[in-house]
């Protein structure tokens, strides 16, 4: 497989100037392109794209993970620890409020990680992780 791109993400959200404020302000990401409908962020490097739209519905379906009841759809990054550890910091200073608090699961195994998960003013759902070694990210046991 050659090295990583970038990867594209459009999601709805209802009102973009309040996305604007938490993708950018709360995030910490910076934008790009953008129109009356439509905002790009730098998503940690990727291309997070939101988009206006009042029809958009929030799923309610969770699947149990390591205990926890995680939210299906939701996406997110994987963080080294130090930058992870920031934005768990930056996020409890601002009062954001987490959907799972700031963990790390599967403890002792390959798949262990530090994780949290948050949502967007528009209900989309975030997952920020750390790995406890990178490359065990895709190890099976």
């Amino acid at each position: 497989m050659s090295h990583i791109r970038p990867f594209h993400l459009a999601i709805p959200v209802d009102d973009l100037r309040v996305a604007r404020e938490f993708y950018r302000d709360i995030l910490g990401c910076t934008t790009g392109r953008e129109s009356e409908h439509w905002i790009d962020f730098n998503f940690f490097g990727h291309q997070l794209v939101t988009h206006l739209s009042i029809n958009k519905s929030v799923s309610d379906v969770v699947n149990i993970v390591d205990g926890d009841r995680v939210s299906v759809p939701h996406f997110g990054i994987i963080l080294e620890k130090k930058v992870w550890d920031t934005m768990v910091q930056n996020l409890s200073e601002l009062g954001v409020k987490f959907i799972i608090e700031p963990r790390t699961r599967f403890k002792g195994k390959a798949g262990e990680q530090s994780t949290l998960f948050i949502k967007d003013p528009s209900g989309n759902i975030l997952e920020f992780k750390s790995f406890q070694n990178d490359t065990n990210i895709f190890k099976r046991k």
